[in-house]
């Protein structure tokens, strides 16, 4: 009896754990886990559960990933990038941080090249 309460207050919390968004909103933006800035890229297509931005691109705007077993949760999706990995994608628009970005808080990558814009909630 004692293993199987055991056994369900874990699943639980493994539940609990799994619920949480993947990102966070600070001063009117979304943050990854890392409390750094996430962008959205004018080329991706919401809802097309695809990436534009791939290659050097995405070494530049890197993916906020997602596990291979994420699953939707509310406004966020899962896509399925070019080379196979997971990203998450906010209604519908996948997610980025800019490489360029240091610390949390910095937003260096708004406009850049007039088609990348902060993922706003």
């Amino acid at each position: 009896m004692r293993l199987s309460l055991l056994a369900l207050v874990a699943a639980g919390f493994a539940a609990a754990a799994h619920a949480a968004p993947p990102a966070q909103t600070a001063d009117g933006t979304l943050v990854g886990p890392n409390g750094m800035s996430l962008y959205t890229f004018d080329k991706d297509a919401a809802g097309s559960g695809k990436s534009a931005c791939n290659g050097p691109c995405a070494t530049n705007w890197p993916p906020l990933a997602a596990a291979a077993d994420a699953k939707p949760e509310g406004d966020w999706t899962v896509i399925t990038r070019d080379d196979g990995s997971k990203q998450w994608a906010y209604k519908g628009k996948p997610v980025y941080y800019w490489a360029k970005d240091q610390k949390p808080g910095d937003r260096t990558g708004d406009g850049f090249n007039k088609v990348w814009q902060l993922a706003r909630p």
